[in-house]
């Protein structure tokens, strides 16, 4: 389980702070979950602090429960916790199979390469060894990275906003692929995402607003009231 407890998160600004997170406290083990809100409300400074991108200025965080709140990014990842960014990295000269390898921490078998590759709907023998560069698409590059999370093996696995820059038949494709972790995976989902396909396929949507927590429960709780833009705020 992730524990979050009184997360708070500031910036400087100007001759004082600006506070982008408030007292955030939360207990995370569903296995998919969508933190959503709107633009500037810290969805994404969330998935970060949890990441261990950022360090949160108030809080503490534990995992399974140790406490990681000084774990770096690296481990993190090695302690099971994977992030996947809005834009894809483009590596010149590296292949998809070369980040495969990377992803996994050793060398994947050509076939397990596919079956990671066929879990996120690409056809395998056509992506195996095409170099990471302009020739791939945001829908592409954006299954590739789904790939290499699978390759991981991450007990958590946190994707900020991963429909950000694809096209509408790459989103619908995105879809059937959550739709597939959903069923198969037993580890935990952590998606930010304001879009409400991915919403509707999540156990627990969590609502940030102004940095705080305005909303917590199941879809059936929390989606007609936020869609509707009257979201209560809880506690």
């Amino acid at each position: 389980m992730l524990q979050l407890e009184h997360i708070s998160y500031a910036v400087p600004e100007g001759n004082g702070t600006k506070t982008i997170l408030k007292d955030v406290s939360l207990s995370l083990n569903e296995r998919f979950i969508v933190i959503t809100g709107p633009n500037g409300s810290g969805k994404s400074t969330l998935a970060k602090i949890i990441a261990g991108i950022l360090k949160p200025t108030g809080g503490k965080i534990t995992f399974n429960g140790t406490d990681i709140t000084d774990f770096s990014i690296t481990e993190r990842a090695k302690a099971g916790i994977s992030f996947a960014f809005q834009q894809p990295v483009r590596f010149k000269g590296l292949t998809v199979m070369d980040l495969m390898n990377l992803a996994a921490g050793k060398r994947l078998s050509v076939g397990k390469v596919c079956e990671y590759l066929s879990e996120v709907g690409l056809c395998a023998k056509e992506y195996v060894n095409r170099e990471l560069n302009a020739s791939l698409s945001g829908g592409e590059l954006k299954r590739i990275e789904i790939a290499m999370t699978l390759a991981r093996g991450a007990k958590i696995s946190i994707m900020d906003e991963p429909e950000a820059g694809i096209d509408l038949w790459s989103f619908q494709s995105l879809i059937k692929v959550f739709e597939k972790l959903y069923r198969e995976t037993n580890d935990s989902i952590i998606i930010i995402s304001h879009q409400e396909r991915i919403l509707n396929i999540a156990d627990r949507v969590i609502v940030l607003e102004n940095g705080s927590v305005t909303a917590d429960g199941s879809k059936d709780q929390v989606l007609p009231a936020f869609l509707s833009g009257a979201c209560p705020r809880i506690g």
